[in-house]
């Protein structure tokens, strides 16, 4: 039972494919996830909630209120519970609302206080799916990072040419296997050295030159490896979020010089090198010993030029070695990273675009382009940055079966 133990919110609209999710409730079940169902209203006249209650052996639930008492259905405590938030089929009806924030059911309020990542499976009437505000709806809850499942391919939405029909039960499943990761040993043997977060150049001992990375992209790459049996050496600029796995040992530095030395010290004895921190590119000359005091109307600090941790590293790299880098631009994207992935010796790179609404720093979301050195490329949507991490995880699994 490939997912046992995952906790699964299966949402059901008002579509006529309603009557899918009696079959798609049966095959999570059977994987051992423990499922728990919440109806849109409209979704009442497709589908009784008896059918559904019976194959997922709990109720169901389709109002606020559990009875005439005011017993409350707590939709923030159904969105924290869930480790993935299903809803299949999807209406246009629903669509709308979960792209605009309407929170009119208990369906949609749970959407909105959901923290766990979210698969929608469309169905729909064929000219109601290319209808143009369908497709702007659409484009919206992509960005909000929500993976979309369509039929007509059996993969993840790469645009908006499906036939509207909802995928069926056994290809959704197979999505949320791939999700979950089932193949968990992937990385057994392998040491992996992570750069993550950001650097802090101190100015004086209270000040410091830094940037908003929040090292979650590292950490979730990290925790990804982990879980497939990597050994992992993070190594952690300054950040609030939390590393807790068996498999991973989490090094704190402050500075850009701090992150060299434990990178260089460790570097060797790992096979893979991933530098996804966001190292300041230039510190203080000479940071003052004490707290500057305010007096003239400027001031100027004189900067030095920080290593190149990755460029560093990629000159010491050994045959047997793959190294991983970020790229995070504004212009000329792709001429950009492509330079980095040939200075830096790197096997491949990942692109992070400033102009992605919803990507970069501080987002729980990204959108990126993978490069690689042997010249082809792949192209993600905007999604939660733990399917990120899986997607590049995976794309680097491609990478050193190539080597073998």
């Amino acid at each position: 039972m490939e997912l046992q133990g995952k906790r699964i919110l299966l949402g059901v609209t008002g579509s006529i494919a309603a009557y899918k999710a009696a079959h798609l409730t049966r095959l999570l079940v059977k994987e051992g996830a423990e499922v728990q169902i919440i109806m849109s209203t409209s979704a009442l006249g497709f589908i009784t909630p008896l059918t559904l209650s019976t194959l997922s052996k709990r109720p169901v639930y389709h109002q606020f209120h559990k009875n005439e008492t005011g017993e409350w259905n707590n939709h923030v405590e159904l969105g924290l519970w869930a480790d993935l938030f299903l809803i299949a089929p999807l209406s246009a009806s629903s669509l709308s609302k979960l792209a605009n924030g309407n929170s009119d059911n208990l369906l949609t309020a749970t959407y909105l206080s959901a923290r766990c990542p979210v698969m929608l499976a469309p169905a729909m009437d064929l000219d109601m799916y290319q209808h143009p505000s369908v497709k702007i709806n659409l484009t919206k809850v992509q960005e909000y990072g929500n993976v979309i499942l369509e039929a007509e391919s059996g993969e993840l939405a790469s645009g908006l040419s499906g036939q509207g029909r909802m995928m069926e039960p056994e290809n959704i499943l197979d999505y949320v296997r791939k999700h979950f990761g089932t193949n968990q040993n992937d990385f057994t043997g392998k040491k992996v050295l992570i750069t993550a977060g950001p650097t802090q150049e101190a100015i004086d001992p209270v000040r410091f030159i830094g940037n908003h990375s929040s090292g979650k992209m590292g950490i979730a790459l990290a925790e990804n490896l982990a879980k497939r049996g990597a050994s992992i050496t993070l190594i952690l600029g300054p950040s609030q979020s939390k590393v807790n796995h068996p498999n991973i040992r989490t090094i704190p530095v402050t500075s850009a010089q701090e992150m060299f030395g434990e990178s260089l010290s460790h570097h060797e004895v790992n096979d893979i090198c991933i530098f996804a921190a966001a190292v300041a590119d230039y510190a203080p000359m000479e940071p003052a010993s004490e707290k500057i005091k305010k007096s003239d109307e400027r001031m100027t600090i004189t900067l030095k030029k920080n290593v190149d941790i990755a460029a560093s590293l990629g000159e010491r790299k050994a045959s047997n070695q793959t190294h991983v880098g970020f790229a995070l631009e504004t212009q000329q994207e792709e001429e950009n990273a492509l330079a980095k992935l040939r200075k830096k010796n790197l096997d491949m790179i990942v692109l992070n675009s400033m102009r992605d609404r919803g990507s970069g720093f501080k987002h729980d979301t990204n959108k990126i382009t993978i490069y690689l050195r042997t010249g082809e490329k792949v192209v993600s949507v905007l999604l939660p940055k733990t399917d990120i991490a899986k997607l590049i995880v995976d794309t680097l699994k491609k990478q050193l079966l190539k080597k073998i």
